[in-house]
Formats: C-alpha cells, structure tokens, sequence
C-alpha cells in the first residue's frame, strides 16, 4: 500500500451528504463495518481504527434525494489490505442479502453496491502490482467477471466482525461535465498523470504509477449540471500532498489555469471544473 503515502498524492478522506443520517448510520455501521469516530450535530465521522476517519456522513438543512444527470460522486472505494478481507465481506453480504455488483479489473477485484441514498461504494483489494500489465505508461485494466468461488477459498472464518483496522480510502471516481478540462484540472493543476483511457468517456488519473487514485467519467452527459447544494451525494474530499512546498507549488499550477482557491480555517480547499470540492492537505 505503498501507493498511499509520501511521495504520492492520494485521497485520504471523503464526505457525503445523505438524507437520513440515523439510517445511514445503521446501514455504514452494521452492513459495510464502520464504527463511529466522532458525532457532532449532524455530521459523523467513522472510522475502523479509532483514531483516523476515512468517510463522514451529513444531513444538510432541508436535504432533498440524490439528483440524477448531474456532476459529482460515481463512487467511493474502499481498499482492503487482503484478498482474505474481501473474501470476508462477500460471506457477509450473501448472509444479509445485500445486492452487489462485481469485477475483475486486473489490477484488482471488486464489490460494488450503494448506500441507502444511492451514494456509490466500490470495496476491492488489489493484485501484486507485479501482475499489472503496464504498456508504456498506461496500465491495463479491464471489466472482468469477478471469481467468487475463487476468493471464498480465502475465508478465514465465518464471523464477520466489520472492516479490519488497516483499510485505506483506495481512490474516488467522480462524475464530470467535460472530460478535456477534467484533464487540464487534475494534470497540469494538481499533477496527477493519465494512466488509463477508457475511450472519450472516461480517465483513470494517478501518482506513482497506482492503476488509480481517481477516476474521471462524462457518463451522466457531456455538459452535465451541478447538483444543487443541499442534494444528498458528495460534500467534498480530501487529497494528501507530499509537503508544504509540493502544496505551494500546486497552489500555484491551479491558479495558472484559472482554478479557485480559498483558504479556510487553514485549509485550503478548491474545485474542479464540475464542482467537486478537493481539500487540499498536507
């Protein structure tokens, strides 16, 4: 997992909103295997080890349903330190009859579902990055059927006891209006490099030769609206510099291509060209 920490750029936290924080709550702790970190008012921060928290969910003010055709969040995906892990998740979920879907990407194998919102989830583990089949610089991924009876092999125990302590925020993949300044946004202005092209729809965005930090789609429409504020679905996340200077520096890039930035409370947050909110951390 060492695409997750210095010198890479990587997302370290996200926050949604929902409509019903109780419910979500019961569906974040009990289904996916959360614990509470920290409740204040009517945002929550989870965690799985108890000191860090990796997702915060909120009820804004007069919140209304997750709108469709719009800009914001595909997916956010958990990343599991072992294929054991996964195989333990897919017991849990068969016994609680919680719809997935599924795939093998090459890189890696995942679950995929959605809250009680409809905010999207991807749970996977990766493979050896020695089986990553690089073709220059770009990594090649694919949509596979996923090998449940294969994983299952992997169970240690049928006692699922929630996400183990070590789980990482793997990537996020979000929905954009136009892929081209998408591009220009997260490459020239945060320094992330295209590793994977999925036709004129899709790009798959990373550091340090990760299959992926983010993924970036046009699949809700070329031109696709923002959702409105108080819509259940992304808040904002977070991205994890290597150093004050790497952040001054991409400070700086972002501003040379027009992005906004604001400093808040010591954090200094932005936003891409479809309005996803990035906290920029160091």
């Amino acid at each position: 997992m060492d695409f997750h920490r210095k010198p890479n750029i990587f997302v370290s936290h996200v926050n949604i909103k929902v409509q019903d924080l109780e419910r979500s709550l019961k569906f974040y702790e009990k289904i996916i295997g959360f614990q509470v970190l920290e409740r204040v008012n009517n945002i929550v921060k989870l965690t799985t080890d108890g000191k860090t928290s990796l997702l915060s969910i909120e009820q804004p003010e007069n919140v209304i349903p997750k709108q469709g055709r719009t800009t914001g969040l595909y997916h956010f995906a958990i990343l599991l330190p072992n294929r054991s892990d996964l195989a333990d998740i897919i017991n849990h979920f068969m016994k609680n009859n919680i719809p997935i879907g599924s795939s093998d990407h090459l890189v890696s194998e995942a679950l995929y579902l959605s809250d009680p919102d409809g905010n999207g989830i991807e749970i996977y583990v990766d493979r050896d990055p020695s089986e990553w089949n690089w073709n220059e610089d770009q990594v090649e991924m694919t949509v596979d059927p996923l090998n449940f009876k294969d994983i299952l092999q992997e169970l240690k125990e049928d006692n699922w006891k929630g996400l183990p302590e070590d789980i990482l925020m793997g990537h996020i993949h979000l929905h954009v209006a136009d892929l081209l300044k998408a591009e220009e946004f997260y490459c020239e202005g945060l320094g992330f490099d295209v590793v994977s092209r999925f036709g004129h729809q899709a790009i798959f965005i990373s550091t340090g030769k990760y299959h992926h930090h983010i993924g970036l789609n046009t699949w809700q429409g070329v031109g696709a609206p923002r959702p409105l504020e108080n819509s259940v679905g992304l808040d904002s996340f977070s991205l994890v510099l290597p150093s004050e200077e790497a952040r001054e520096k991409v400070v700086e890039q972002l501003q040379n291509i027009g992005a906004s930035i604001e400093e808040k409370n010591g954090i200094i947050l932005t936003e891409d060209p479809s309005g996803n909110k990035i906290q920029l951390l160091v």
